[in-house]
């Protein structure tokens, strides 16, 4: 398996890991205190304030962008380009998203869409690897 393939599994997992940070930030408190609650959780999301909220909304961007990098992965991939050149662009995605979502708990929305610009360019990038 092709280290670009395996970022695509690390992308797929950025956001669960995402929401965890937001979960264990709130599961001390307890259900009834606005802790996490598995029986509820779209409703306990929607009550989140402060760094937890952004770590949820970052959470969602991840989801959101993991189509695209996905797919300009495969077609990379499939279209038979240089597999270094994906590679490496596979793994600044990776590094770009981490760095995305730090800069989403730490509330610094301009450099987060610097960053995330950075990361579609990046996802167009491998796109073009496939034209």
């Amino acid at each position: 398996m092709t280290i670009a393939k395996w970022t695509v599994l690390a992308a797929f997992m950025l956001p669960v890991l995402t929401v965890g940070l937001a979960k264990a930030g709130t599961i001390r408190l307890g259900r009834k205190n606005g802790g996490y609650d598995n029986n509820n959780p779209r409703e306990w999301a929607g009550k989140l304030t402060g760094w937890h909220q952004r770590a949820h909304a970052a959470q969602i961007n991840g989801f959101e962008g993991l189509p695209l990098f996905a797919a300009a992965v495969i077609f990379a991939q499939m279209a038979l380009a240089d597999q270094a050149r994906i590679d490496l662009l596979a793994l600044a995605y990776i590094g770009i998203r981490l760095v995305y979502t730090a800069l989403y708990l730490a509330d610094l929305g301009s450099l987060r869409t610097l960053v995330w610009t950075a990361g579609l360019a990046t996802n167009i990038a491998l796109l073009m690897m496939a034209a």
